[in-house]
């Protein structure tokens, strides 16, 4: 709506009562000020018609010309085309994004804006004032929720910044891996704040806005890559490095080298070369190649003559080489060329513990004790329990070590020599590798028992077998039964194990620390019947019944004709229950 226009009052005459009109010209005065009324008039109603409206001629407010219009037409029109939603291109460093004002909290005021551009009433100064300026440029007023800024910050932060990266150099395949530096950038969320506010009164709809963000250079700069590459890691991969030890030749290739070798920086940033020895030692090609270079000491053969222990063959030397002797070797071939890529290993020799000079002095003079038992011939066991017993023969326990039966035989898999056989799980007989094994525990435990040395860890079957001695037998599972024992006889001890195809023999030799051990067995007691069940699982193996029972047996000590003392071995079996197979 337009202003009513008011009306100008009409200037009249009116004589004063006695007095007497003049006649003539009137005087120049009131000539003059007859004239600036009628012209102030004229410029007031000239004001009105032009302006018309409560704002100035050339007003705008964020870019919308709102001159000329009411106060009301104002607020429709900057609600329409100054409110409109639109998102803000940013970036922080490299990356960019983009801000939804409206959930970042960012609002226009559209009231308040407009105040600043209405004048402040229709009197004459100001209408005349107005034909006489423009309102120009206003900046609307924004409104802030900074909560929700800091939020809308928070989440593009999480987005947009970029982690430092030092460059790196890494090997594989037998070829150099670089990596470039690249410089980390965190958004400032405090200073942002006010960045994103005056991107937001701007209104650029193509423009990308730079956000505050605190800046973190790489150590490892692409300078110190280059010269790590040059200097190092390209001539490290530029061919195998060839190595001698005694009359043995053997290469590493670079696709084996760069597995185990790395680049690492300093405390100033500088790439220095690392080769994991023992990794190297490890790889399967350099393994295979250093059993043609080295070799396990062998100890001396031992055989008892009655009950004398003599030497059966003599000892020989190992040579072994250390991870550490063979990175020291390789790092200095890397940086070379062509025939200067050769170099020596260095190995040392490993003495054996026994030999024919020392056996004697070791103790090794007599046998503490030897045990056997006997088993029904079948393929597996056979062939597991003389697994067993050859890699048990010619076990070396020194005084006040403990041997493993686990530790020594290894796990009883195809790849270390054995076969599928039957054996008890759950308490009840079952197919698995390594079946018959149990006879060469049992055979060992009862000679640990009647050499008189000390226990550690045992275990028996969970019911009883009927060709092992009541309460003393023995069992063992890879990886959570194992049979070991402390060496406390003062003396070493040289284990001899042999077998046949259906019994096993277990020879302790070394020194006696009791003139004689006794077993005492005490009566069956707790005894329980066992069950009948029947089984229709394919793998199911018939079981004859036996009760169960528990049992001591105690090992006695006899020193000079006198009992040292008694120790119990308490064994509890379960009832064994008839299996029949559907």
């Amino acid at each position: 709506m337009r202003p009513r226009i008011p009306s100008v009052p009409r200037m009249t005459s009116v004589a004063r009562r006695g007095s007497v009109p003049r006649t003539g010209s009137m005087p120049p005065l009131a000539l003059a000020v007859g004239a600036l009324a009628v012209g102030v008039g004229g410029l007031y109603l000239a004001g009105l018609l032009l302006t018309g409206g409560e704002i100035d001629s050339g007003t705008t407010v964020g870019g919308v010309d709102i001159g000329g219009l009411s106060r009301a037409e104002a607020v429709r029109k900057l609600e329409k085309q100054l409110d409109r939603p639109r998102e803000l291109a940013v970036r922080v460093g490299d990356r960019k994004g983009t801000v939804d004002p409206r959930r970042a909290g960012f609002t226009y005021d559209i009231e308040r804006s407009v105040d600043q551009a209405t004048r402040s009433g229709a009197d004459p100064v100001s209408v005349i004032g107005g034909l006489f300026r423009s309102g120009g440029a206003i900046e609307p007023v924004v409104r802030v929720d900074e909560d929700r800024t800091r939020a809308a910050l928070g989440t593009l932060a999480r987005t947009l910044d970029q982690k430092v990266r030092d460059g790196a150099v890494g090997f594989k395949d037998g070829k150099v891996r670089q990596t470039a530096p690249r410089t980390g950038y965190a958004l400032d969320v405090d200073t942002a704040v006010g960045v994103l506010r005056t991107s937001f009164l701007r209104g650029t709809d193509d423009a990308v806005t730079a956000l505050p963000a605190r800046e973190a250079e790489p150590e490892v700069t692409a300078a110190e890559v280059r010269r790590a590459v040059r200097e190092f890691a390209r001539p490290a991969m530029s061919a195998p490095v060839r190595l001698t030890a005694g009359d043995q030749r053997f290469t590493v290739s670079p696709a084996v080298l760069g597995e185990h070798l790395s680049m690492r920086p300093d405390d100033t940033g500088r790439l220095t070369p690392n080769l994991d020895g023992k990794g190297l030692y490890a790889a399967p090609t350099v393994t295979r190649s250093l059993a043609d270079v080295t070799g396990r000491p062998e100890n001396a053969r031992l055989r008892l003559d009655g009950d004398k222990v003599v030497v059966a063959e003599d000892a020989r030397p190992g040579r072994q080489v250390t991870a550490k002797a063979l990175g020291e070797a390789v790092m200095p071939l890397l940086t070379k060329s062509g025939a200067a890529r050769t170099g020596e290993l260095a190995t040392r020799t490993v003495r054996p513990e026994v030999t024919r000079d020392n056996a004697a002095r070791l103790g090794l003079t007599k046998k503490m004790s030897s045990f056997t038992v006997n088993f029904e011939p079948t393929p597996y066991r056979t062939k597991n329990i003389g697994r067993a017993a050859e890699l048990i023969n010619g076990s070396v326990v020194m005084p006040g070590e403990t041997w493993s039966f686990n530790r020594t035989v290894g796990e009883r898999t195809e790849a270390n020599g054995f076969v599928e056989g039957i054996m008890i799980l759950d308490d009840r007989f079952t197919k698995a590798s390594g079946g018959g094994v149990s006879a060469v525990a049992t055979t060992v435990f009862n000679a640990m028992f009647f050499a008189g040395v000390k226990p550690v860890e045992y275990g028996a079957h969970s019911f009883y077998i009927e060709r092992y001695p009541e309460g003393r037998e023995a069992t063992v599972a890879w990886g959570s039964l194992d049979l070991r024992f402390t060496n406390d006889s003062g003396k070493a001890i040289y284990i001899q194990a042999g077998s046949t195809d259906t019994s096993v023999t277990v020879s302790f030799l070394g020194t006696r620390k009791y003139d004689e051990v006794k077993s005492v067995k005490g009566p069956r007691t707790e005894v329980k019947q066992p069950e009948r069940r029947v089984s229709k699982d394919k793998e199911c193996v018939p079981q004859t019944p036996l009760e169960g029972f528990d049992v001591t047996v105690e090992r006695v000590l006899v020193d000079d004709g006198r009992e040292v003392r008694r120790e119990p071995f308490r064994t509890h079996y379960a009832p064994r229950n008839e299996i029949v197979c559907e």
